[in-house]
């Protein structure tokens, strides 16, 4: 059917598809030479289309039971300083907490620290509801005090979250772009001393890094749960709910804004660092939730493809977004019964045409495997170049690490479809892991 040598491309053309070589060399030529040469872009076109630059900062912190790692996020976040030493005010929406969560707040005395209890039956409704609630309260007091809700903006810090003491600075730079009305910043992981925190690292600080530069570029960014800062205005021309309670409302909201008409930039100059998540069945939980919330989204395909705000190479970049993660499960499902059915003909004597010997069976395994590891070591040589916080010993231990990774994602959307196919649409939390207190010193000169 493929000739003497088909089953030796098809699987090596899996490979291709699953690890993404080609693409990867794409992306790293993106990772590593885009910051600088768009930089200079963005600053012109920010001063051409004049003065958006914020001027009052809310941090919103969505915490359920948030009782180890929300004093140190808050204590963070209050430190925050944007332009002319301008400081944020926080907002913690406690959504129902029912462990020490109310008392580690209540232990934080701050002016600019502003408490949102949320009680049951309208608590635990989702993040995207608690969301909701601090930005009516926030559209509601920007309207109380005459302000222009173009220069108000809403960061989202996760309860586990800590910005990097430069991002207000950077998120107003991006912002002072009037046609600007959202931008999402890199993402760190704090925990990765741990070969699943080293992972994660790597993902975020390279993978994702590079997908969202060249997101930025096509004009397809994504708003990511953490680390996300939008103008008041741009969330006002969504209605009283920007959120919702799709499961990555984070993504929803940014496929929204697109649709719009609402630009939306990334930057790697600032971040927000968060836990990796460290066990291995709490990992699938996250991704199987993450995985989900990505099918529940296909929603807006029919709106995406008929927008005219949405160009054909925005709308290829995004289509490939929203399907791959699927296409890639399908295919192994495919595959995984082909050598399985050749393994069995091998076994009884009657040998199919993709995999006529054990040697062809054996040397597609082969490239398998070579291709898979491939993007886990260009990607660990890349952090290493960008980043040099890490080891190259470590970087290459969660290099070896990652098809296992690409494995795990891969049970998480099969996880993912039987859950939408059984309607079952709960939403399901992320642990935290306790942390050392951070220094008060900072906070005390905030104040």
């Amino acid at each position: 059917m493929f000739g003497a040598h088909g089953g030796l491309i098809l699987v090596a053309g899996y490979a291709l598809l699953l690890s993404w070589p080609l693409s990867t060399v794409a992306l790293v030529t993106i990772a590593v030479r885009y910051v600088a040469s768009r930089r200079h872009e963005l600053v012109a076109k920010a001063l051409a289309n004049g003065d958006g630059t914020p001027e009052h900062f809310w941090i919103i912190v969505p915490a359920l039971n948030e009782e180890v790692v929300v004093g140190n996020t808050v204590r963070a976040a209050l430190a925050l300083s944007g332009p002319g030493h301008t400081l944020a005010r926080v907002l913690v929406v406690d959504d129902g907490s029912d462990d020490g969560t109310p008392d580690v707040l209540a232990a934080i005395d701050h002016p600019r620290l502003h408490v949102m209890r949320r009680e049951l039956p309208e608590a635990r409704q989702g993040k995207g509801e608690a969301l909701n609630a601090a930005y009516r309260y926030i559209a509601e007091q920007t309207a109380l005090a005459g302000v222009s809700p173009d220069k108000v903006v809403l960061g989202i810090i996760d309860g586990d979250g800590q910005g990097s003491h430069n991002i207000l600075l950077e998120v107003s730079r991006m912002l002072r772009d009037t046609a600007i009305g959202a931008v999402q910043v890199q993402v760190r992981i704090r925990n990765r001393d741990k070969l699943l925190g080293a992972v994660q690292d790597l993902e975020f600080a390279t993978i994702v890094n590079a997908c969202q530069s060249l997101r930025d570029r096509l004009d397809t960014v994504g708003l990511g749960g953490n680390g996300q800062f939008t103008r008041l205005s741009a969330l006002l021309v969504l209605g009283d709910a920007p959120w919702s309670a799709c499961l990555v409302e984070d993504l929803e909201l940014g496929l929204r804004m697109h649709l719009s008409g609402v630009g939306i930039r990334y930057t790697a100059r600032a971040s927000v660092t968060q836990q990796a998540v460290v066990d291995v069945r709490r990992l699938t939980r996250q991704r199987t939730r993450w995985a989900q919330g990505n099918l529940q989204c296909a929603r807006y395909l029919r709106s995406l493809v008929t927008s005219k705000r949405i160009g054909r190479t925005s709308l290829a970049e995004v289509l490939h977004y929203l399907f791959s993660p699927w296409i890639n499960a399908l295919v192994t499902v495919f595959l995984a019964g082909l050598v399985a059915v050749s393994t069995i003909g091998l076994i009884a004597g009657h040998p199919i045409s993709v995999f006529s010997s054990w040697s062809e069976l054996a040397d597609s395994a082969a490239v398998w495997l070579g291709v898979t590891w491939f993007p886990g070591f260009v990607w660990a040589l890349v952090h290493r170049y960008r980043l040099r916080d890490e080891t190259l010993p470590r970087l290459l231990l969660a290099a070896l690490a990652y098809p296992a990774f690409l494995l795990l994602g891969l049970v998480a959307t099969y996880r993912a479809i039987g859950r939408q196919a059984t309607g079952r649409q709960a939403w399901a939390k992320t642990e935290r892991l306790a942390e050392a207190p951070l220094p008060t010193s900072a906070l005390a000169l905030a104040a």
